[in-house]
């Protein structure tokens, strides 16, 4: 006797690579334990809209290699409202639908456990590039938006060294300088700025221009954008050296698109199932993640309520590498 016997997923917040691999997984494991299965269209929006169709084997064919999420994902100011959320319950429940995986981030996870409080079974999937969502050690997406990033230094770190010149990089990470640090270490830039490390500009600048002078033909920048936009970064280093004018590139959105990452499609797909799977045995107002390779469940009022850390050993790493 299964604790739920029709789910839904749907997908809210930015989107991230990797989502479609999770949304497959969802329906594929549900049909396999023989529920039926719903998709959600535009995120917490669709629900309030009644958007929502039935999904088979053929629903989820050839999307595990695409970036961004099949189903759409919507801001929706009405179900940050107690009458929306009250909503949305009620029109699952109209629907017979007694389950439903939420792909997203932190917002994303606050709705889920809301609906959770109305009578809702519900698990979170950490679809986010940011990877800031605390009890999991990677997010669905992280690491392609991570190699979107290297690709571009590498790129970047050509044309910068045929004109002997510094870039600063701007990537995403609002409140979580991970994109950054992963990216930065990988692509051996020589200064990482995140918004979890205090750092001292006049530093930055010195250690910018000591290189050049000790022979180095470029110098890679990357800062989070939780800690200012990199133009600033760079009139202020030209405060400094005025003869070492910065170019600054934006990446922008272009870190959510691309083909998902092996690792994030199989991330993806793992957790997809899981969630499936502790939704049949009775769980509820979880968020799934994955720990030392190990798959875990955690309350999600614990993780929207716990901030994620930066990894300092990477970070203090990344420092001495920079050398």
């Amino acid at each position: 006797m299964t604790a739920v016997k029709r789910i839904a997923v749907l997908t809210s917040g930015g989107d991230s690579q990797g989502m479609n691999a999770a949304v497959r997984a969802v329906v594929r494991s549900g049909l396999y334990f023989g529920l039926e299965v719903f998709g959600v269209q535009r995120g917490y929006q669709g629900l309030l809209n009644n958007d929502i169709f039935p999904m088979d084997l053929r629903s989820v064919g050839d999307i595990i290699q695409r970036g961004g999420t099949v189903l759409q994902s919507a801001r929706c100011k009405e179900f940050m409202t107690l009458e929306g959320q009250q909503k949305g319950a009620d029109v699952l429940r109209s629907r017979g639908i007694d389950g439903l995986v939420v792909i997203g981030g932190d917002g994303s996870y606050q709705g889920a456990n809301k609906l959770s409080k109305l009578g809702i079974k519900t698990m979170g999937l950490p679809g986010t590039i940011d990877n800031d969502i605390s009890f999991t050690d990677y997010t669905i997406g992280f690491d392609t938006a991570v190699s979107v990033v290297v690709d571009a230094v590498n790129k970047l770190r050509d044309t910068m060294t045929s004109h002997e010149r510094s870039s600063i990089v701007e990537v995403m990470g609002r409140h979580c300088g991970d994109i950054a640090l992963h990216a930065g270490l990988a692509s051996g830039a020589e200064t990482i700025l995140v918004p979890e490390v205090p750092f001292d500009m006049d530093e930055v600048a010195q250690r910018m221009q000591s290189n050049f002078e000790h022979g180095k033909r470029h110098s890679i920048i990357i800062v989070a954008e939780g800690v200012g936009k990199g133009e600033d970064v760079a009139k202020e280093i030209m405060a400094r050296c005025p003869s070492y004018e910065p170019r600054v590139t934006v990446l922008g959105h272009i870190q959510r698109g691309g083909t998902p990452t092996p690792f994030d499609r199989n991330l993806a797909s793992k957790l997809g199932d899981f969630a499936v799977r502790k939704l049949i045995e009775g769980e509820s107002d979880k968020a799934c993640g994955i720990i030392n390779n190990q798959l875990t469940l955690t309350d999600i009022d614990l993780v929207v309520n716990t901030k994620s850390s930066i990894d300092m050993d990477m970070y203090e790493l990344a420092i001495r590498l920079s050398q």
